[in-house]
């Protein structure tokens, strides 16, 4: 049986950027999937986050199944929750700036999911989550680090990444780094594996 091809249903720079350091091979279709809108019509049925993240990750995926159902396709999505309320992927830096006040001192819940989807049907799915505490650090300090940070705290929820200038935002980190990332990398390569895609192929 041919091994299938790999698809991610994504346009995230760290999801694109987790894959291709796991040496996975791969093509990068966005599912073109109104993330706002249907993010909205979840939270107004009141989805907790965590389904928020899951139902977001299985609607990319199935997008792009339907039209490639020969492939697996992979998609994520996460969700972060702060004393009752959510957040966004900042649409510009001062509401970015905003995001990161209302976060300092706080801990936060990050929610991901990872779906794998193959002849348009979901197959698999992981959830996880990881708590994050941010330092009470002060304006300046916020200032300092938008500007060295610049348009990319707009591409995440939170307003940071954690493997780049982001982990100074923070005092403890409880949960898998490469969910805080946006995608629960070790499970993910596990499925994968057990379908001859991976390491797999070449052993």
């Amino acid at each position: 049986m041919p091994i299938p091809s790999l698809i991610l249903a994504s346009a995230s720079p760290s999801r694109r950027q987790l894959l291709r350091n796991a040496g996975l091979d791969f093509e990068i279709e966005a599912s073109g999937v109104d993330e706002d809108e249907a993010k909205r019509s979840l939270v107004s049925g009141r989805a907790a986050p965590q389904e928020i993240a899951e139902k977001l990750a299985e609607m990319k995926a199935l997008r792009v199944s339907a039209k490639h159902p020969d492939a697996m396709v992979v998609a994520g999505d996460s969700t972060l929750a702060c004393q009752g309320r959510l957040f966004d992927k900042p649409p510009s830096i001062e509401t970015a700036r905003k995001q990161l006040l209302a976060l300092r001192g706080q801990t936060h819940e990050l929610f991901s999911c990872v779906v794998v989807a193959r002849g348009g049907a979901r197959l698999w799915h992981w959830n996880e989550r990881a708590r994050l505490t941010m330092r009470p650090f002060n304006e300046a300090f916020l200032d300092a680090y938008l500007a060295r940070a610049g348009d990319s705290v707009l591409s995440s929820v939170g307003a940071y990444q954690l493997e780049g200038l982001g982990a100074h935002l923070f005092s403890r980190v409880d949960g898998d780094y490469f969910t805080i990332l946006g995608l629960p990398l070790l499970p993910l390569l596990s499925f994968l594996a057990g379908h001859g895609i991976g390491l797999a192929k070449a052993a």
